[in-house]
């Protein structure tokens, strides 16, 4: 039934557009009571996106189930669920892409579906960073780039007709998230710890020291400069 008032709707929306279409319409059209629309959409709006509470809750089993040693992974192959959310029905897909373009308020709706998606990656990424300080910060920011790639890999395709394979251009786009943000972050120094170690050399030819420094991974370049001058002022 869900799948049938969907149809309905989409249907009478091309035909009529959407804001000429009401709930009545519908169910018309559906051959079913306004009772059974809302029991499945809340609004007109819902019935244009039909899918995404399904993809939501298969994106949450998944990132539930998914390995914690490679969370920027994780989160990307969640996307992809999205992508083959579209590309199972590239016609519907293509329209509705056209009906949101052209419709201010299914922009909106739209929008606040995006956020949903991008705020389940940020809850994954905070279980595994942390939810304070950085942490936090890390997760909002992953989750955000991850949806921007693979919403601008997706719109490429949807603008091209539905042409070509929509994976190409998502895997390409969140090949980069990955390449920028998979590898671990730089763990924070101690409070109070020792500076970067230098350690000094004379040559045989005596042309002068060289100053050799070996500096602790992570360690802030203001650190490691004033070492390296306080070295060679001191020799």
């Amino acid at each position: 039934m869900r799948e049938v008032l969907a149809q309905a709707a989409f249907q009478l929306f091309l035909e009529r557009g959407f804001e000429r279409t009401t709930v009545d319409d519908i169910v018309a059209r559906a051959g079913v009571g306004r009772r059974s629309f809302f029991r499945y959409f809340p609004s007109k709006e819902d019935a244009v996106f039909p899918d995404h509470e399904r993809c939501l809750a298969e994106m949450t089993e998944f990132l539930a189930a998914a390995d914690d040693d490679d969370p920027v992974g994780a989160v990307s192959d969640a996307a992809r669920i999205v992508l083959r959310m579209y590309a199972a029905d590239p016609e519907f897909s293509v329209q509705r892409y056209r009906l949101t373009r052209e419709v201010p308020g299914l922009r909106t709706y739209e929008l606040s579906v995006v956020r949903r998606y991008e705020q389940t990656l940020a809850g994954h990424l905070r279980s595994r960073f942390g939810a304070d300080g950085d942490g936090a910060l890390r997760a909002e920011v992953i989750a955000a780039s991850v949806v921007a790639a693979h919403n601008n890999g997706l719109r490429l395709w949807l603008r091209s007709g539905g042409e070509g394979d929509p994976e190409a251009a998502v895997d390409h786009a969140l090949a980069l998230v990955r390449d920028v943000w998979g590898r671990p972050a730089a763990a924070p120094a101690a409070s109070g710890a020792a500076a970067p170690t230098l350690s000094l050399a004379v040559p045989g030819d005596g042309e002068g020291e060289v100053v050799v420094m070996v500096a602790r991974k992570g360690a802030p370049m203001w650190r490691v400069v004033q070492q390296i001058e306080a070295a060679v002022g001191e020799n």
